[in-house]
């Protein structure tokens, strides 16, 4: 039914008050030739009735299957002609409740809303940001949800892919990459408080620990509270011999210490060098040049060192200088002696494996004792020679 309230030009269709279009099997199709001007509210569908309450509706759709279809005509290959449709719900029976926009031409819907949707699931601001769940939305895109707001990208294998996805979200716990599909552990991690700049890669590849926007070393760590440190741990319960640090490099690698404290300055102690060149381990003084090896070790075990030995370890386990002491008790020649060809060693020494290892600074303080036994043997044997000598001379006298 069309009720037509008032034609005022001759060209033009002008209806007032509303109107209400209702398709019945007694009436034919109307076409208008003309600009068709409803001057009210407009109504179209099998529910529209005759006094339709419009409230502030302009223009309301009302049936049981509300779509609205644009169809462009277009002929010419060089003009746009895709279908679009706007679809209100399912027309099956327990179908879905949504407000959808369907590419008619290919048949799929880039865009829906399903009802109860809360409000500001979708806000573009007049600034072109981009709210989800906000009506304020601060930045490009904004997402506001009361626990973990997440993104999640996922590969679903449709491209012929391993399936994966990884979620980007964050809390008051943190805020972290989550890989779902491996247990959904958490690989990355950036914890409330953490300082400005604690972790940075540079233009040049370089990362930074707290060292600013410009490291100075592939991996540069920094910190000026005094807590500045480097731990490797290995918490394997199995006992076995791991590389938890290694420098592999084509030609001498170096390892520098540096003491800040220290006056700069070629060999000042400031700066010291472990390094291998050459095959040698050596440690040395910066510059570290020919000059500088402290310390050197070729592969066949031979060390040299450029200063001298001081051991503050148990030196003297045989006695040293306590000998000298009027209460120690001096084996007489013949016992130690005796004893020594007994058991093939110097007693105080003590068994020697041949080409074996040695400890040096006990043996150093044995053969010690042992060389002030045999001087005060000496001096015993020559007071006797004395003794002796004096006899002899007597007799000849």
């Amino acid at each position: 039914m069309l009720k037509l309230v008032q034609k005022t030009r001759a060209g033009g269709l002008v209806l007032g008050a509303s109107v209400v279009l209702m398709a019945t099997s007694a009436l034919a199709d109307i076409m208008h030739l003309d600009d068709v001007i409803v001057n009210g509210s407009l109504c179209a569908g099998l529910d529209c009735v005759n006094g339709e309450n419009f409230g502030f509706d302009t223009l309301r759709i009302k049936e049981n299957n509300m779509r609205v279809h644009f169809d462009d005509t277009s002929a010419s290959a060089s003009f746009p002609a895709n279908d679009w449709r706007i679809v209100i719900n399912d027309s099956a029976n327990g179908g879905a409740n949504y407000f959808a926009v369907h590419d008619a031409t290919a048949n799929t819907t880039p865009f829906r809303v399903d009802a109860a949707a809360p409000t500001n699931s979708l806000y573009v601001r007049s600034t072109g940001d981009l709210g989800l769940g906000t009506s304020v939305p601060a930045v490009k895109l904004h997402m506001v949800k009361g626990n973990t707001p997440t993104i999640r990208l996922e590969q679903d294998g449709s491209s012929g892919f391993t399936l994966q996805t990884w979620d980007i979200a964050g809390n008051e716990a943190g805020f972290f990459v989550r890989d779902v599909t491996h247990a959904s552990s958490l690989p990355f991690r950036v914890l409330p408080g953490a300082a400005s700049q604690a972790l940075v890669v540079a233009g040049d590849s370089a990362v930074g620990i707290g060292a600013g926007t410009t490291p100075n070393a592939s991996l540069h760590v920094k910190r000026t509270d005094g807590t500045a440190k480097v731990l490797v741990e290995e918490t394997n319960a199995t006992v076995a011999p791991r590389t938890l640090f290694a420098l592999v490099n084509n030609g001498s690698a170096n390892f520098t210490f540096e003491d800040t404290s220290v006056a700069a300055g070629n060999n000042s102690g400031r700066i010291w060098k472990m390094k291998n060149t050459a095959g040698d381990f050596l440690i040395t003084t910066a510059p570290g040049g020919a000059g500088e090896k402290e310390f050197s070790l070729d592969v066949d075990g031979n060390l040299v060192i450029s200063g001298s030995i001081t051991t503050t370890g148990g030196t003297c386990g045989g006695g040293c200088d306590k000998v000298f002491d009027a209460e120690y008790e001096l084996p007489a020649i013949a016992d130690h002696a005796r004893e020594m060809w007994e058991n093939r060693y110097l007693p105080n020494v003590g068994p020697t494996q041949e080409n074996g290892p040695i400890n040096i600074s006990d043996k150093m303080g044995r053969m010690l004792n042992e060389l002030e036994y045999a001087h005060i043997y000496i001096e015993q044997l020559n007071k006797r020679i004395d003794k002796l000598e004096t006899a002899l001379l007597a007799e000849k006298g």
